[in-house]
């Protein structure tokens, strides 16, 4: 049972940074095509208020779902000193997708909201 949790938990997690990355992408298009044109703002623009919350709903299941998967770790599977390594990589990588995720939303926010 643990092992599929592991397996759902680390699927869910990558979905839905996936997901975030993808929602990024299209209020970025949204925002382009309404820029500009009222017409097309007054209808996009409720839209990608949805695509913004919705990546929040995403950036909130990657952070649960990660906290998550430090339950489910598996201790020295590499042995005692790759994981030494995979630790300091680990925690590298989150701090800057930590950062990657912050201003990627920030810049997502100032378009939804300017």
């Amino acid at each position: 049972m643990k092992k599929a949790l592991t397996i759902i938990t680390g699927f869910i997690h990558d979905f839905t940074a996936g997901c975030w990355a993808a929602i990024l992408f299209a209020i970025y298009w949204i925002h382009r095509l309404h820029s500009g044109n009222n017409e097309l703002a007054s209808v996009l623009m409720p839209l990608e208020s949805d695509f913004f919350y919705l990546g929040l709903a995403c950036v909130s299941i990657v952070l649960i779902t990660g906290m998550g998967r430090t339950f489910t770790y598996i201790e020295n599977f590499y042995g005692k000193d790759a994981e030494k390594l995979r630790r300091k990589m680990l925690v590298a990588k989150h701090a800057l997708l930590f950062g990657i995720f912050g201003s990627g939303t920030y810049w997502q926010y100032t378009m939804v909201f300017e």
